[in-house]
């Protein structure tokens, strides 16, 4: 096997993608600075029980794990910046009122998510703290959804769920994390035949709740068979009521929801969603509710605080679009004259990009589609067009 052969789901960048990407990059980081989002820069790497702190099984198993030569300590490369964002609001910044964090970055994962999938995705990402009301996670969906369009990303679908409707039907009885765990992935396949096995020794109300909840997807009306099959607890009132309330504020967008979606309940506290376009095979964004996140990362009681975010692959992203045109360049000779280097700084300076031709390279391929050129006439250097 060729020594530059790159490992399994991981792959270079070329330049096109690459133009693509960063621009992307920079115009979702001002998207979410519109908001009032501060960047910030997690490491790469860190102390693997702080790295994992909180975050469950499933992170652990996508973590790589090294060691330090320094410390001798077992490091993991990140598979997930959001904990490491939730460590910052907690541990360093420790303020008492709203913090809007945003970041991107890549993370790590040892096994691709599914199928032709990478396993180094450019995750870009934005978290609220200290605000528990659905009007955070109304702003974060809507800063999601502004992201994508940002990116040209067009027949978005929102598809959303809360994690407090199943949590509260099992709450209430006393059984094992193995069979939670095995109730959840039963509602993840929508396999009610499981699901009537697993529930059998449940309350009625729980069971059939659960039960129910394979048929609870759809449009809006889902919510009204929901309210009419579902146990009238406060906790569920709430939930439907507001995710009836987060669909009528979103414009733009089809909504559909899956009660029944159980996907990182291990993690998610509340609302949550998933947004898809016809253009891409997967989700190209999810996020939700996850309170309590940063409270691992700190001793007192006032960081377990309120938060909600989101996260998405800027490689997804620029595979579901079109490539973005070539910018236009200036095509200049080279020489040794001063006057000649003055206008190329010029027009740099100015925001245009300026090729020069090396000697020797006159004839080869336009790389960056010059439709001007830089000539002298009269004494004085001008750009014309080719």
């Amino acid at each position: 096997m060729s020594a530059w052969v790159l490992p399994d789901h991981i792959a270079d960048v070329l330049p096109s993608e690459a133009r693509h990407i960063e621009e992307l990059r920079r115009e979702l980081l001002d998207t979410a600075r519109g908001y009032g989002y501060e960047l910030v820069m997690p490491p790469l790497l860190e102390h693997l029980e702080s790295l994992l702190t909180g975050t469950g099984e499933a992170l652990d198993l996508q973590t790589f794990k090294l060691v330090d030569q320094l410390s001798g300590r077992t490091l993991g490369l990140r598979a997930d910046t959001t904990p490491q964002v939730a460590r910052i609001d907690a541990h360093l910044l420790g303020r008492s009122g709203l913090t809007r964090l945003c970041y991107c970055g890549p993370v790590l994962h040892t096994r691709p998510a599914r199928p032709h999938a990478t396993r180094e995705p450019l995750q870009l990402g934005a978290e609220i703290y200290g605000h528990a009301g659905p009007e955070a996670d109304l702003e974060v969906l809507q800063l999601t959804l502004d992201c994508l369009r940002a990116a040209r990303v067009s027949d978005l679908q929102v598809d959303l769920a809360d994690a407090r409707i199943i949590n509260s039907l099992l709450q209430s009885e006393s059984i094992t994390d193995a069979l939670r765990h095995d109730i959840h992935a039963a509602l993840a396949i929508k396999d009610g035949s499981t699901l009537h096995r697993l529930t059998a020794d449940f309350s009625a109300a729980n069971r059939d709740g659960i039960r129910a909840l394979v048929h609870l997807y759809g449009d809006a009306k889902v919510l009204d068979e929901a309210a009419k099959l579902l146990p009238a607890t406060p906790v569920i009132v709430q939930a439907l009521d507001q995710l009836r309330w987060l669909a009528a504020q979103i414009q733009g967008a089809a909504i559909s929801f899956d009660l029944g979606d159980s996907r990182g309940y291990a993690y998610y506290s509340g609302m949550r969603f998933v947004i898809y376009a016809k253009s891409a095979a997967d989700a190209l964004a999810r996020g939700g509710r996850y309170d309590g996140v940063g409270a691992v990362f700190g001793h007192r009681i006032d960081r377990d605080r309120p938060a909600v975010g989101f996260s998405l692959d800027l490689k997804e992203v620029v595979a579901a679009v079109a490539p973005l045109a070539l910018r236009a360049a200036i095509r200049a000779p080279w020489s040794n004259s001063v006057t000649l280097r003055d206008a190329i700084a010029a027009l740099r300076c100015a925001g245009e990009t300026v090729v020069c031709v090396l000697p020797g390279h006159e004839s080869e391929i336009d790389e960056f589609h010059c439709d001007r050129e830089l000539i002298e006439a009269a004494g004085h250097w001008v750009v014309q067009a080719l």
